[in-house]
């Protein structure tokens, strides 16, 4: 199908779908979703002239996994944002089954994306990494595959994120060996059009890991101090206790990269996000030198098709923006400090977690010091646990109506939760753990804490951010 035939197939599902979309009282105020269909991996994060582009895999066409689009936003402020023109649709035969994730980066002046070209055959499939160049419009002209399948793999090659060190590009790619084994290969070019493979940089049984994953999806590499941060989503992990109760996993190894051997000396694997959401993020550095990271609040093949957005044509959201500092080996979290621009209406609180009043949380911030133990109900459809043991999220599941949980242990000192309508990110001890999570109350939501805590928050209620 041409470039224009599916822009136009795509402006149709929007201009139809998106007054049902709006009328969804589960459409978040100030978190980033779809205008209509399928929303997930953030792509091609960055700063750039000044100005945030955000882009996304995108399904504009329906409420399900198919041949991606990336849909593309702008902000100057991380809080207020707007819609750009589409920036990938798979109309060549190089990605005929979808424009799968990558990043961008400032080449000379030309903002530039490297994205995977998906291909799928009868019996198998390709991957070829390819290039697109932004205009003088803000469209995306594309330039083709720079980089074929590489040989030893299987045809899960993809997610490319590319950076430059020390006059070269640089590129971490998620592949399958053909013992199917999930590997990050480090690649390096001078020009971004040719490359060389340097060698598998990180993956299961490599570095002092055991098996570990037969796929190590979207790979972001950075440096916070003087460690680099590998971000990687492992697929096949079992669960572990309370480690690695998500479909897939989602998190980071805190080492040292030598580009010389292309090898990665890292301790162990630790999860980003404890909550029942969070997969694919993405990171990109600020101009005034914060790595941000944003991630998608979805997981793929667990039950997403059972949240009732889908009856009004719509799936997913994006966390907030984060700021990431190193502590030790551990990275910490903290939502963007821009987004305390949303702030209104104040209220402070102190006493016993039981006799506190029920709080709005429709669109909401909370700071709350803890001593002692409490538990609170969002909506009675979310409920937190805090105790010496640490915190404890449950809830129902939407497929099997059961009790699952979710859970970080220490000591629960202070917690910053975020609430959007129908989603709710809390940080715990000022970014030492974070638990993202979807949830959807019959009606408008409240927060109801019991229990003997001497409790002190302060309270927020958050402005809707308007997409332009």
């Amino acid at each position: 199908m041409s470039d224009a035939h599916l822009v136009k197939q795509a402006l149709r599902a929007v201009l139809s779908g998106q007054q049902r979309t709006a009328a969804d009282r589960h459409r978040p105020a100030w978190h980033l979703a779809p205008p209509v269909g399928l929303m997930n991996d953030p792509n091609g994060f960055i700063q750039f002239n000044g100005r945030y582009t955000l882009c996304y895999q995108w399904n504009p066409l329906a409420c399900a996994h198919g041949a991606k689009f990336w849909g593309q936003w702008s902000s100057a402020d991380l809080v207020q944002w707007r819609h750009e023109p589409l920036a990938l649709a798979p109309s060549e035969s190089y990605e005929s089954h979808g424009c799968y994730s990558g990043s961008a980066v400032d080449n000379h002046g030309e903002l530039t994306l490297i994205y995977t070209g998906n291909v799928k055959f009868d019996g198998g499939r390709t991957a070829w990494q390819c290039l697109a160049v932004q205009d003088e419009h803000g469209e995306f002209r594309k330039l083709g595959p720079v980089l074929p399948l590489p040989e030893g793999y299987t045809g899960h090659v993809r997610d490319p994120k590319v950076w430059q060190h020390n006059g070269s590009w640089y590129m971490v790619l998620a592949a399958q060996d053909l013992q199917l084994q999930g590997k990050i290969l480090l690649l390096i070019s001078p020009d971004l059009h040719s490359w060389t493979l340097l060698g598998e940089m990180a993956g299961s049984g490599l570095n002092g890991l055991g098996e570990f994953g037969y796929m190590w999806e979207c790979p972001d590499l950075f440096r916070l101090d003087d460690r680099e941060i590998l971000l990687t989503c492992p697929q096949g992990l079992e669960a572990d206790g309370w480690r690695y109760r998500n479909t897939f996993q989602s998190g980071y190894f805190c080492g040292t990269l030598d580009y010389d051997t292309a090898k990665l000396s890292h301790g162990e694997f630790h999860e980003l996000d404890l909550g029942f959401e969070f997969y694919a993020p993405q990171s990109c550095l600020s101009d005034d030198g914060r790595r941000l990271l944003i991630g998608w609040m979805g997981l793929p093949d667990a039950d997403e098709f059972y949240q009732p957005t889908l009856n009004h044509g719509w799936i997913h959201t994006m966390t907030c923006p984060r700021e990431l500092t190193l502590s030790g080996d551990r990275v910490i979290q903290r939502p963007a400090r821009e987004l305390q621009q949303l702030r209104q209406h104040e209220t402070q609180l102190k006493g016993i977690a039981g006799n506190l009043p029920a709080l709005d949380v429709d669109s909401a911030e909370l700071h709350v010091s803890i001593d002692g133990s409490f538990s609170a109900s969002f909506a009675d459809a979310l409920n937190l646990h805090v105790d010496r043991h640490g915190l404890t999220l449950g809830r129902k599941n939407l497929r099997t109506g059961e009790q699952e949980e979710r859970h970080w242990g220490g000591e629960v000192r202070t917690l910053q939760i975020l609430c959007d309508r129908s989603s709710v990110e809390i940080f715990i001890n000022d970014g030492e753990a974070v638990l993202s999570s979807r949830y959807f109350p019959d009606a408008q939501p409240h927060l109801r804490f019991s229990g003997s805590a001497q409790i002190s928050l302060s309270h927020w209620r958050l402005r809707q951010c308007v997409i332009e």
